[in-house]
C-alpha cells in the first residue's frame, strides 16, 4: 500500500510565506503633495581673549640730574571682550617718593589715580597701544644712583 499523498501541505506552506512580510522591501513613499522642512540652529561660541601683546620698559632706571628718574612704557593689549579692560599699576618700590603717570598715546582710554597707583581702563573690546610716561620721585637717602623697574602691572577684564 502507498503512502497517502498530501497536496494541502505544500500549498499552505507557500500561503505562510506569502503572509510573512519581507525585510528588503524598503518603507519609502513618493508624494507629490506635502512640504518638507528642516532648521539649522548654528552657535558660535568665540571664547573671551585677553592679551598683552608688548609692555616694555627699561629694567633700570639711570638718574636725572636732580636724581629722580623718568621713563616710558609701551603696553599693547588685544582684547574681544564686550565691556574691555582695566591696567592697574602700582608702586612696588620703597625707594620711590612721588610717581606721575601720563598717557602719551592713549585712544579712548581713561587714566585715573586711585589709592594705590594708577587705573587705565579701555570701555570696548580692540587692540590698544598705550604709551605711559612715567615720572619718579626719589627719596633723601636714595637720591641719585639706578634704580630698577618699580612699577607692576595688572590686567583684568571687565
Amino acid at each position: 500500500m502507498s503512502a497517502p499523498k498530501r497536496p494541502l501541505l505544500p500549498a499552505l506552506a507557500a500561503c505562510a510565506l506569502l503572509l510573512i512580510p519581507a525585510t528588503s522591501i524598503g518603507e519609502s513613499v513618493l508624494t507629490s503633495r506635502g512640504n518638507a522642512g528642516a532648521s539649522l540652529d548654528f552657535r558660535i561660541i568665540i571664547p573671551p581673549i585677553m592679551r598683552v601683546l608688548e609692555n616694555s620698559h627699561p629694567n633700570l632706571l639711570d638718574a636725572e640730574a636732580g636724581g629722580d628718574w623718568s621713563a616710558q612704557q609701551r603696553l599693547v593689549v588685544v582684547s574681544n571682550m564686550k565691556r574691555g579692560f582695566c591696567v592697574t599699576l602700582r608702586m612696588n618700590h620703597p625707594q620711590v617718593d612721588a610717581w606721575r603717570v601720563s598717557a602719551a598715546q592713549a585712544e579712548g582710554v581713561q587714566l585715573t589715580p586711585v589709592s594705590d597707583g594708577y587705573r587705565l581702563c579701555a570701555p570696548r573690546a580692540g587692540r590698544y597701544t598705550l604709551l605711559l610716561d612715567h615720572e619718579f620721585g626719589a627719596t633723601q637717602t636714595s637720591a641719585g644712583g639706578a634704580l630698577r623697574w618699580p612699577v607692576q602691572t595688572d590686567i583684568t577684564a571687565l
